[in-house]
C-alpha cells in the first residue's frame, strides 16, 4: 500500500527521536512498515490499509491491559490507521519455530483471550472482524459465491458441504465457548522473544470467534516449517498447556473447534484476496488454494 512518507515521518518523529534515516521494512497490499532507528534500539511504524484498518485500535487496547505480551504501543493514530510501535525481539522463526517456545506462549495467549472475553463488544464496535458462531454458515455462503482458486470438482464439493459446516458449528455452540479475539495468524513469525519476555505480534489478521481456532495455523506452521508428523505428542502436550487457563473438560471441544476453525480460518484469507488487484492474485492464491483444500479435507473427514 501506498502512504505519504512525508506525513508518516513528520508523525513518528513527533512522538519519538530518531537518529538516522527511516526505511521502508515491507510493502504489502495491506500494510507498510517502516524501520526506525532511534538511540538505544529501533521502533517500527506500521499503516495499516482499510480491510485491517482495526489493527491500531485493537492493538493499543489489548497493550493497555496486557502490556507484558503484546508490542509496547509508542503511539496509535486511528483515524489514519497508524501505529508506532517499540521494538519486541526476535521472531520463534530465527530459532527454528521449538515447539517448546509454544508450551510458554499458549498459555500467555489464552490468557489474554480469556481476559478479553469483557471486551469482544468493543472489539466487535470498534471494527474487528465478526467471525462468531452464528454468523459461519452465511459466510460460508458468500465464500462459495466468490471465484475461488481451485479446480471446478473441488468447488462443487465444498458447495455441497455447506449443510455439513453448518452442522459442525451447532455442535460446537453446543459447548458453550465464550465469543472474544482470536489471532487467526499465529506462527511463528508473529511471537517474538527477548530475553524470558515473549510477545504476540501483527493482530490485523484477527476476529472475534470462538477461541481455540486460534492454533490452526500454529499447528500448521509446526507440521509444516518444524516438521512435527500429525501424531506426533508434541500436539497433545500444546493442546494441554493452551487449555489449560480455560479450566476442566473442554478436551473434546477442542477437535471439532480446530475442524470449524480450519474451514473459518478461509474467510479472512477471503477477505484479504477481496481488497487486492487481478494482477496481486496470482501470489496470493498459491497460499489460498492451499487454505482451501485444508478446509475441504476437514469437511470431509
Amino acid at each position: 500500500m501506498i502512504v505519504d512518507r512525508a506525513a508518516a515521518e513528520d508523525w513518528i518523529r513527533a512522538h519519538i527521536q530518531t537518529v538516522g534515516a527511516i526505511e521502508i521494512a515491507h510493502e504489502r497490499p495491506w500494510s507498510t512498515v517502516l524501520r526506525v532507528p532511534i538511540s538505544d534500539s529501533v521502533a517500527w511504524f506500521k499503516a495499516c490499509a482499510p480491510i485491517q484498518a482495526f489493527e491500531p485500535a485493537l492493538t493499543a487496547a489489548l497493550y493497555a491491559r496486557w502490556p507484558d505480551r503484546v508490542p509496547e504501543v509508542l503511539a496509535h493514530d486511528v483515524d489514519r490507521a497508524w501505529m508506532l510501535l517499540a521494538d519486541a525481539g526476535t521472531p520463534l522463526s530465527e530459532s527454528g519455530n521449538p515447539p517448546d517456545a509454544w508450551l510458554v506462549a499458549l498459555p500467555l495467549y489464552a490468557e489474554l483471550q480469556r481476559g478479553e472475553i469483557a471486551h469482544a463488544a468493543e472489539h466487535l464496535a470498534s471494527g474487528v472482524p465478526d467471525l462468531r458462531l452464528p454468523a459461519l454458515p452465511a459466510r460460508y455462503e458468500e465464500l462459495m459465491a466468490q471465484d475461488l482458486p481451485l479446480a471446478e470438482g473441488e468447488i462443487d464439493r465444498l458447495k455441497g458441504l455447506a449443510p455439513r459446516f453448518a452442522a459442525l458449528c451447532d455442535q460446537l455452540a453446543a459447548y458453550g465457548l465464550p465469543d472474544t479475539i482470536q489471532h487467526d495468524d499465529l506462527h511463528m513469525k508473529n511471537v517474538y522473544a527477548h530475553g524470558n519476555r515473549l510477545r504476540l505480534l501483527d493482530w490485523g489478521d484477527s476476529s472475534v470467534s470462538q477461541p481455540f481456532a486460534s492454533l490452526v495455523v500454529t499447528f500448521r506452521f509446526l507440521e509444516e516449517v518444524t516438521g512435527l508428523p500429525p501424531d506426533d505428542p508434541w500436539f497433545a502436550r500444546l493442546r494441554d498447556a493452551y487449555l489449560e487457563p480455560w479450566g476442566r473438560g473442554l478436551a473434546a471441544a477442542f477437535p471439532l473447534a480446530l475442524r470449524v476453525g480450519t474451514v473459518a480460518h478461509t474467510f479472512g484469507w477471503a477477505r484479504q484476496r477481496g481488497a487486492l488487484s487481478g494482477k496481486e492474485h496470482v501470489d496470493f492464491d498459491r497460499g489460498f488454494s492451499i487454505v482451501l483444500r485444508r478446509a475441504l479435507g476437514q469437511l470431509c473427514d
